[in-house]
């Protein structure tokens, strides 16, 4: 018997598997994709403490390899789901399970897509989900964003501060969030709102370059010369097994605190896939630690 299992090999779930093999337990890490999470998808991480530039591939191997050498074992398998009874954990796979003395729930997020085509060929060389992350690599470049939220909002905010220009496109005539933020936004030379539109199709070679718009009302179609695209239409925990288990938020968030702590003692939520107000590879990094030593 384990006596930590981790669901999720991303920042979170790697860096709790690091602190608690560090602390003499032995610990099992499920991952269902790829490890790493979704940082191993960014060209460059530029905002991690100590760390001054790197690439989220070799972000994502270098933790690996670091929970490797601390004896975790990590294992490609998906979770379907997790018993309790008592004090020993259940955790469910698709080929079978494995019992434990607690559960960290490691399991992040999915950012919406738009359901392009190419929309995969393009992440990590212009297609981006996450303007914080990778806004400044296009610095003085004209860029596009998507979504009609306080997200896509505060990422148009964002971006207008180092970028030439910023599209934002929004399938309706009204965005969905904050009316202040859209006024200042309104008041910027270099914002312009692209209304009852959506992207039809992404252009470029080796790196994304523009960007086809359709009207939904006129039904025309233009061109956005842009070297970025920022996808902003929402996302979505992955938490679906745990939802009969574990307290979840009206978004399907497991509902947790700085303390990680769900409402079912012995089993922690760190990184993305819980209630809080800033998901980044840093605070991800932080759950991770806190969880593993409580």
């Amino acid at each position: 018997m384990y006596d930590i299992i981790i669901i999720g090999a991303g920042p979170a779930g790697l860096t709790a598997a690091i602190y608690a093999a560090r602390s003499g337990k032995s610990v099992l890490v499920y991952e269902k994709e790829g490890i790493g999470g979704q940082i191993a998808f960014s060209p460059r991480v530029e905002n991690y403490p100590g760390i001054r530039s790197v690439s989220g591939s070799e972000f994502a191997d270098n933790l690996y390899e670091q929970a490797l050498s601390f004896g975790v074992d990590i294992e490609l398998e998906t979770v379907i789901g997790i018993e309790t009874n008592g004090d020993i954990k259940t955790v469910l796979t698709e080929s079978g399970k494995e019992q434990c003395k607690k559960i960290i729930i490691a399991t992040g997020v999915q950012h919406k897509k738009l359901g392009l085509p190419e929309e995969d060929d393009y992440v990590g060389r212009g297609v981006s989900y996450c303007a914080v992350c990778d806004g400044a690599f296009f610095k003085n470049s004209d860029v596009a964003v998507v979504g009609g939220g306080n997200a896509a909002l505060r990422s148009a905010q964002m971006l207008s501060g180092i970028c030439s220009k910023v599209y934002l496109i929004h399938r309706r005539n009204e965005f969905r969030g904050e009316k202040m933020i859209v006024d200042e936004l309104s008041s910027l030379a270099n914002v312009e709102f692209v209304l009852d539109s959506v992207v039809s199709s992404i252009k470029g070679d080796d790196d994304l370059s523009a960007v086809e718009i359709e009207n939904k009302i006129t039904g025309v179609h233009t061109t956005l010369d842009v070297s970025a695209l920022f996808v902003c239409v929402g996302q979505v925990p992955s938490n679906e097994a745990f939802k009969d288990i574990i307290s979840l938020d009206e978004n399907g968030y497991i509902i947790a605190g700085e303390d990680c702590k769900t409402n079912i003692d012995g089993i922690f939520a760190v990184g993305d896939c819980r209630t809080k107000t800033v998901r980044q590879l840093t605070t991800a990094a932080a759950d991770g630690a806190v969880a593993a030593l409580a």
